[in-house]
């Protein structure tokens, strides 16, 4: 069984990296990237401190801005020329307002790709963390024309960008919901599960030679868990499967990193 390790891939592209952003500065361009959060969150504070060392590690200037008016701070790096990308490190306070605010960002500047579906232009970046999940897919040579693929979750940053990029290359892909009857799931040959619901999915669930990405993350008792129960990782008879740490996580910030630099360079 293949352990779908995206820190592998995630160090490989960093090298990359590393030489893209000297090839900017000696340029004359400085890469920036702005987070905003409105949340001290443990679990928010260790994901931009995760991306703040990322970003030094690479070359990256990155900026985190905790204030209580998320609107306004995006109106501000927006208007910034040295800001090359903005993200809103969610969730936000009141999650009623994700939507309004996320679509505030520049599409330019959009590198989390949090704003795709308000911004009618070619011009954008995919989500990160769907871009990831593609990588490391790639990355492990597992195919997807041909294969029946499951999304359990239809989110923002996960399901619903893959959804679209998936049917757009013409895979042949089923959406459930944590609701849905996932039993069903046995059906299918690729499953990435995208909900924030612990201990989700279960073995018996899959059927022997699947692939399965858990893409999921909550807190627990305050511990950062997945969608996947460890009942399937002791499964011995998939085809693939991404470990409790290090799958798809190391390569969203990759891809963020990656964005940033591209939007840099475009500017």
């Amino acid at each position: 069984m293949k352990s779908l390790n995206g820190a592998e891939i995630a160090d490989y592209m960093k090298l990359n990296q590393v030489h893209q952003a000297r090839s900017l500065q000696a340029r004359g361009i400085k890469p920036k990237l702005v987070i905003i959060r409105d949340s001290d969150n443990p679990v928010i504070v260790k994901y931009v401190n995760l991306k703040k060392q990322y970003g030094e590690d690479i070359g990256v200037m990155v900026e985190d801005w905790l204030r209580e008016d998320v609107a306004q701070a995006i109106a501000e790096a927006n208007a910034d020329s040295t800001v090359h990308g903005i993200i809103v490190q969610l969730p936000l306070k009141d999650t009623s307002k994700t939507d309004e605010i996320v679509s505030k960002i520049a599409p330019e500047k959009d590198v989390d790709g949090l704003a795709t579906i308000y911004h009618e232009t070619n011009d954008i970046f995919e989500s990160a963390t769907a871009t990831a999940i593609n990588w490391l897919l790639a990355g492990y040579d597992i195919k997807l024309q041909g294969s029946k693929i499951a999304l359990v979750g239809r989110g923002r940053l996960v399901g619903a960008p893959l959804e679209r990029m998936w049917k757009n290359s013409g895979y042949d892909v089923t959406v459930f919901r944590s609701h849905s009857d996932l039993n069903k799931l046995k059906d299918f040959d690729v499953i990435v599960s995208a909900t924030g619901v612990p201990h989700l999915i279960k073995s018996e669930m899959i059927k022997p030679g699947a692939v399965v990405v858990d893409a999921g993350t909550a807190s627990e008792d305050g511990v950062l868990v997945g969608d996947v129960d460890e009942s399937v990782r002791a499964q011995a008879n998939l085809s693939a499967i991404t470990p409790k740490v290090g799958g798809v996580g190391p390569l969203t910030v990759t891809a963020l990193f990656e964005h940033v630099l591209m939007a840099a360079n475009n500017r």
